[in-house]
């Protein structure tokens, strides 16, 4: 009997078939989904290129401009200090003039002619002297300089920097060294140990962060002096003196950059000491003619001396104010006063003092903060 033939039928495949089958599908759907990710990052990468692209266009352009900038700004600086130096050769030749004035308006034998003619000329280079101040003016702003550095951006609210002649008065008593009693008398200590000049010296002074400070703010505020105004600086502590030996009685041009710089050297030479006179340095400033219009005190508490001798024994509140009291007397009247003032430890009854004669004299109180300017 003939063996039967097997028929065949799908459910019939080995069980290892079926599993190539579904591998292979599996396969296929990786591929599939792998090229379509593939597309979608290189267009993603292609829209990223473009934008790397643009932004980099962007800082090209933003290069140029500022190297065009750094190059006006060059210009702008050249031009001033040409017109400084013009200035100062007309200032020369003024100078020249008037004394040559002088000696025709003396002389007998001098025809008036001679003389109309030489006022003319000195008038004439006053006039252009006052255009090139103008033009310097014009170019740089209000400002004298430039000082920069943190904070220094920071205006103080009410400060008023204006006026024809500014008298900056700075104290360099000893409390400026440090702003409490104990710190002040270990610098006193170290500076007597190693005194300012020598290397561990000028080290101890310039850790002193309140002094620093108070050196900055001189800076800072002759860099907002209007460019077309006089200013003159005077240091006080037991006596009161100009600050630049040689301009002693004398308002200096804030135009004159060689003026400035000697200012800087002079203050930076000086080590704080002795006590307080703040009538002294009122008056100083009074001798100056003309008087100023605008007075600008950095200080950090009462005065300790007045006039006179020194007190044999430490001056009491009482005192202190009575001083305060008697040197403000000494002010010429309608000049506004504006007092920076570095709190010293111990001086409850100095804010309020000095905030009044602010408001009595059309002024600004202004408390420095650590970190300005």
């Amino acid at each position: 009997m003939a063996r039967k033939k097997r028929e065949f039928t799908t459910f019939n495949l080995s069980f290892l078939d079926i599993m190539s089958c579904g591998f292979g599908a599996v396969v296929l759907v990786f591929l599939i989904m792998n090229h379509a990710i593939e597309t979608e990052q290189q267009e993603a990468h292609q829209d990223l290129r473009s934008e790397v692209d643009l932004v980099e266009l962007d800082v090209a352009d933003g290069q140029a401009g500022l190297v065009q900038l750094r190059n006006t700004l060059s210009d702008v600086d050249r031009e001033i200090v040409e017109a400084r130096g013009r200035a100062d050769r007309i200032l020369e030749e003024r100078d020249k003039y008037r004394a040559l004035l002088k000696e025709l308006e003396q002389e007998e034998t001098a025809s008036n002619p001679d003389v109309e003619k030489l006022r003319a000329d000195v008038e004439s280079l006053e006039a252009q002297v006052e255009t090139l101040k103008q033009s310097a003016a014009d170019a740089s702003g209000t400002s004298a300089r430039t000082v920069t550095g943190q904070g220094r951006g920071v205006y103080p609210s009410g400060l008023r920097l204006v006026g024809r002649n500014i008298a900056i008065l700075f104290d360099v008593s000893t409390s400026m060294l440090a702003a409490d009693i104990v710190n002040i008398k270990l610098m006193q200590a170290q500076l007597a140990a190693y005194p300012p000049g020598t290397r561990a010296g000028d080290r101890v002074l310039a850790s002193s962060s309140k002094w620093r400070q108070a050196l900055r703010t001189v800076e800072w505020l002759t860099s907002q002096l209007p460019i077309v105004a006089s200013y003159q600086v005077i240091t006080f502590s037991g006596e009161a003196q100009f600050a630049v030996e040689d301009t002693a009685g004398k308002w200096l041009e804030v135009a004159d950059q060689s003026s400035l710089d000697k200012l800087d050297g002079a203050l930076r030479k000086i080590t704080p000491g002795g006590g307080t006179s703040l009538s002294k340095a009122f008056q100083l400033a009074a001798t100056l003619q003309p008087v100023p219009d605008n007075i600008v005190l950095i200080t950090d508490s009462l005065p300790t001396q007045g006039d006179g001798a020194q007190f044999d024994r430490p001056v009491t509140p009482k005192q202190r104010v009575d001083l305060f009291n008697t040197a403000v007397s000494k002010l010429p009247p309608g000049i506004p006063v504006n007092t920076f003032l570095f709190i010293m430890e111990g001086a409850p009854l100095a804010p309020s003092l000095f905030w009044n004669l602010a408001n009595v004299s059309n002024g600004s109180f202004i408390v420095p903060s650590g970190g300005w300017p």
